[in-house]
């Protein structure tokens, strides 16, 4: 990211910082640590800027941040202010990571929650094979990004954890991805044998080999097993012969008909809203943002006034409340159009509701609060990125 500081912004807080404000010195600059926060880290949900002050002559600064330019920003802005500070502020990934700050999800479906508890609530999830960067530990947790950016906890069993040495000699090997809605691996070619693990749509493998109709197969941490090959398919000539179109979009959108709603869900086992609309995409070889609130920023907006014959089938269609003098506007929920006046969504299940009021699968509540569309398919502007770079320097520059 480009350092750039907001000219307006922080000459107000120096201002203040220079005494044209009678609150204590301390709130002062909490209230310039507050504007470098809004500056460089608009998102929690894919940066992180907790920065603490305390004491006086010199102040102590104390926290962390994923967000190096965001802190040096800060630094540079107290020194031009002419403020002593002691800088205790960590850049994560923290030191007690040592150098094995890279991580593979080591299960089908792999849980990131919220906090580091089970407890806490689901955030997203992360697919088998998919790489990490792991930030920090707290006990058997770990916090972690993922491929499109999100911060959140994953616990030791979730995850593989890799040196540069070991992540690069996986990152080159070459993979397999499963491709079945759901299915499993097996210590032997044979259905009868006993199962590996279970596996799920995405999941990636390192491809060691055939033996007849099966797939070879091993796990990021060493286990190995066998995959029938009508349900998989070697990653390079699925990538490479790969042709996301509106047709195919709308027919891996069928192929999760009726899978359960599942908040923080991202997986063909449950998935949420947003959830539901990124496998989609990941299936088809773009991984898109998280949250509803985040894909509305990607691709480009093709309606906003329910023009339904500007839309294609694979928009992403938004809803929720518009915006007012006193709220902002909140996009809470998230399906694609595929056709024929009807759009597919997660909403207790995955399923198809129309815009059409004399339709029997008419969706008056949702057609109600729709407030864009968006197309993805040749306008991928904002935080999407291909498969195939999935492996290359996006979470380890």
């Amino acid at each position: 990211m480009k350092y750039v500081v907001h000219p307006l912004k922080l000459a107000l807080v120096l201002i203040l910082l220079l005494g044209a404000c009678s609150g204590p010195r301390q709130q002062t600059l909490r209230g310039l640590i507050d504007q470098v926060e809004n500056s460089f880290v608009p998102d929690s949900r894919v940066d992180q800027f907790n920065v603490q002050v305390s004491g006086g002559s010199p102040f102590l600064l104390s926290g962390e941040t994923t967000n190096a330019e965001a802190k040096q920003a800060l630094l540079d802005s107290l020194a031009e202010a002419n403020i002593s500070y002691t800088d205790s502020i960590k850049v994560l990934p923290s030191a007690e990571i040592g150098e094995k700050i890279y991580g593979v999800v080591n299960n089908s479906v792999s849980n990131i929650r919220s906090e580091p508890r089970h407890s806490a609530q689901l955030a997203t999830q992360a697919l088998l094979g998919m790489p990490l960067q792991v930030l920090k530990k707290d006990g058997g947790w770990y916090y972690v990004r993922t491929p499109e950016d999100y911060l959140s906890w994953i616990d030791s069993g979730g995850m593989h954890q890799m040196n540069e040495a070991e992540y690069l000699e996986w990152k080159s090997a070459e993979k397999l991805i499963y491709l079945d809605t759901y299915g499993f691996a097996y210590s032997s070619p044979s259905k009868s044998s006993e199962k590996v693990s279970d596996l799920a749509a995405g999941n990636i493998l390192k491809l060691e080999g055939s033996n007849g109709s099966y797939y070879r197969v091993s796990y990021p941490d060493g286990r190995e097993g066998y995959i029938p090959k009508n349900e998989a398919t070697p990653f390079a000539n699925w990538n490479n012969d790969l042709q996301a179109t509106r047709e195919s979009l709308v027919q891996t959108a069928h192929s999760m008909m009726g899978i359960p709603y599942l908040w923080g869900g991202t997986s063909t086992k449950g998935v949420d809203c947003s959830g539901f609309t990124k496998t989609i995409y990941l299936m088809n070889g773009l991984i898109i943002p998280r949250d509803a609130s985040q894909q509305v920023h990607a691709g480009t907006r093709v309606d906003d006034e329910k023009n339904w014959d500007q839309l294609q089938a694979g928009d992403l269609l938004f809803f929720g409340s518009p915006a007012t003098e006193n709220r902002s506007r909140r996009v809470v929920h998230v399906g694609m159009w595929i056709g024929n006046n009807q759009f597919i969504h997660s909403s207790r299940q995955v399923r198809i509701s129309s815009v059409d009021s004399t339709a029997s699968n008419y969706d008056a509540y949702n057609t109600g609060r729709y407030l864009e569309s968006r197309r993805y398919l040749g306008n991928t502007e904002g935080n999407v990125i291909r498969t195939n770079d999935m492996y290359d320097d996006i979470l380890f520059p």
